[in-house]
């Protein structure tokens, strides 16, 4: 998944933020209009706006003379795309993902608890704690006794990093 730019990430938010279902996408002039604290010219837009299809980030319709661009995908799965991306990057995936999930805040990790509670067929108490259905003993079983809810901390709040963790993850 390519990476964007500065100027890419802002034609894409100005994509991502157009109301589907109230029109099939927006023209260059549109997207030109609603970066106007920019100041950039309609064919700048424009040459953003190509290269982004050529990437495969943006779809376009010909409309007469002119196209209608949307997004290939919405900004949740370009985000996701781009998280799956660097866990792909090297080294150990799950000493990554343990030092994200120690990284995130209490309201983040029980929206992830959430999802992949939601993931495994189950169902969990409104606190986010333990199971309400199912009897899940173990997470794939790497780790026997822990379950999908079990609680993720927040990270400290002086905001030090857990690499002790991390690091026992690799050791796993």
């Amino acid at each position: 998944m390519t990476r964007l730019g500065d100027l890419e990430r802002a034609v894409m938010d100005v994509l991502w933020d157009a109301v589907p279902g109230t029109s099939d996408g927006v023209t260059v002039r549109e997207v030109a209009d609603a970066l106007d604290g920019r100041e950039l010219a309609y064919t700048t837009v424009m040459t953003v706006l190509d290269r982004l299809a050529g990437k495969g980030m943006v779809q376009r319709e010909r409309e007469g003379r002119a196209w209608r661009y949307r997004a290939a995908a919405s900004r949740e799965a370009y985000i996701a795309q781009l998280m799956l991306d660097a866990l792909d990057l090297g080294g150990s995936r799950d000493a990554a993902l343990v030092r994200f999930a120690r990284s995130v805040t209490g309201t983040e990790a029980d929206v992830l608890r959430a999802a992949l509670t939601t993931e495994a067929g189950l169902t969990v108490d409104p606190t986010g704690h333990g199971r309400t259905e199912g009897d899940v003993r173990g997470d794939a079983g790497n780790n026997p006794g822990r379950g999908l809810t079990d609680r993720v901390d927040s990270p400290p709040a002086d905001g030090a990093s857990r690499p002790d963790l991390a690091d026992k993850a690799v050791e796993r």
